[in-house]
């Protein structure tokens, strides 16, 4: 296998950019996924235990306003209220510009990806406004200090974070036999949202080896998974359903319900082959194709299961494996890195992005993916975003792109680069004849530019 720089920058990092170097081997680009996350620091994002603080000063204020219906009190309390629903919103705009700029700026464009791929793996979105921003302080925290361990660590992290509970209505699930449930009529009684996700999306897959059999007892084992706004996750073992469950014809629990029983089971599906297999094609589709080789596939599941699920071991196998490396583009970049390889080709200033007032920042950097078929930080169900390349090529979605090309560069650089040399930064060796065509026969820079980042070679990876 022939290393290819801009290859690796394209198809596994966050782009070509005319300012930074691509990586110079597969093993640099493992050994910056080990090093610090440069990123984060440089552009942070508060970590949900920070933010979830935000979200007791809303659900507070909203009580007060409440409480004052009718008094002379009401119109002060409700304009505290709006304004800090308002400045919440604000915050999930900077959020995400600070995520842009990761991608705009990084030299470690391998880590932002697998960013999104393991926040995508592992979706988890706020159901009500307290906590409707939440998204990035979750990826924050379950997601990026994990991308170099192992699998079971990620899974853990993600299954008993507040946020994947709240959204998969895990927080009040309560056993038949519990003690809960014997003194509480009115409780909603077992939920099975967040057995079923874990094995059919997180571990094992759709086709995976269980049952609904399995779907059930994992659901009892998980009661007593719950969370408040005060302490985020806990344990509570009044709603746990007593007694020892069966997963996959392996016996957890038997005494005191208490979590221990619950991470033995989530290491065990973490470590089923069924589970090496599923993750290692998703994640060869989402860097390779929608059909991926399956030589790949299989070279990265041995790696899995021989690692236990060491992810860097993973890694390795995925950027030595001769497949990864087909130099034809072919997966289509969605809406997010799309928009974000774009500015990262523009070479978009950090100032530029940080002057923006929110309002103008959602218009340009986030209101944009919703046409264009993604709206950011919410997508249709909980297993993610479709990594099919049709869900993408739409007619409305591409001349949303289009729209986008044309207008916003010119918004973001007080001066646009001249197309011919603009192609180059943007798609190296990879800028075809056509893409050059485009550049040298362009009237304007404005439009050059549109047309070279709506290009068919800069829409794929």
């Amino acid at each position: 296998m022939r290393f290819d720089s801009e290859l690796a920058e394209i198809r596994f990092g966050a782009g070509l950019s005319p300012l930074l170097q691509p990586p110079e081997s597969a093993g640099d680009m493992l050994e910056r996924l080990k090093g610090e996350d440069e990123a984060a620091r440089v552009f942070p994002v508060p970590r949900f235990d920070e933010a979830i603080a935000g979200a007791r000063t809303f659900w507070q204020l909203k009580k007060e306003r409440s409480q004052q219906e009718g008094k002379p009190g009401y119109k002060a309390a409700d304009k505290a209220f709006t304004d800090f629903r308002r400045a919440r919103n604000h915050a999930r705009i900077g959020w995400h510009g600070q995520h842009l700029l990761r991608h705009v700026h990084t030299r470690d464009g391998f880590r932002e990806r697998l960013v999104l791929f393991w926040a995508d793996h592992f979706t988890a979105q706020g159901k009500n406004a307290a906590l409707r921003v939440m998204a990035a302080p979750y990826a924050e925290t379950v997601v990026r200090p994990h991308l170099a361990g192992r699998f079971e660590d990620l899974l853990i992290a993600a299954v008993t974070s507040p946020l994947m509970l709240h959204y998969l209505d895990q927080r009040n699930s309560a056993g038949p036999a519990s003690w809960a449930a014997k003194r509480r009529k009115r409780l909603a009684g077992l939920n099975e949202n967040l057995a079923r996700e874990v094995l059919e999306l997180h571990t094992l897959g759709v086709d995976g080896p269980y049952s609904q059999t399995d779907v059930r007892q994992l659901a009892e084992l998980f009661t007593g998974l719950s969370f408040n706004a005060k302490d985020g996750f806990m344990f509570r073992p009044g709603m746990a359903e007593p007694g020892a469950e069966t997963v996959l014809e392996k016996a957890y629990g038997g005494g005191k319900p208490e979590l221990g029983q619950v991470l033995s089971a989530l290491r065990d599906l973490a470590r089923h082959p069924a589970t090496a297999r599923h993750i290692a094609r998703k994640l060869a589709v989402y860097f390779t194709a929608d059909v991926p080789d399956p030589e790949l596939v299989d070279h990265m599941a041995a790696r899995y299961q021989a690692s236990d699920g060491g992810l860097m071991q993973v890694y390795a196998a995925l950027l030595e494996h001769p497949a990864a490396w087909v130099p034809e583009l072919r997966n289509v970049k969605p809406p997010f890195d799309f928009l974000a390889s774009a500015c990262r080709a523009l070479a978009v200033p950090q100032a530029r992005v940080a002057r923006l007032k929110p309002g103008k920042l959602n218009r340009l950097l986030l209101a944009p993916l919703t046409p264009m078929g993604q709206r950011w930080e919410f997508s249709s169900g909980p297993d993610g975003w479709s990594e099919a390349d049709t869900a993408w090529i739409t007619p409305q979605a591409l001349a949303a792109r289009l729209r986008w090309t044309m207008a916003a560069p010119r918004q973001l650089l007080q001066d646009l680069p001249d197309p011919r040399e603009f192609a180059e930064a943007a798609l190296g060796t990879y800028a075809n004849e056509r893409v050059r065509f485009a550049a040298r026969a362009a009237e304007t820079r404005t439009e050059g530019v549109g047309l070279i980042l709506s290009s068919p070679a800069f829409q794929r990876r």
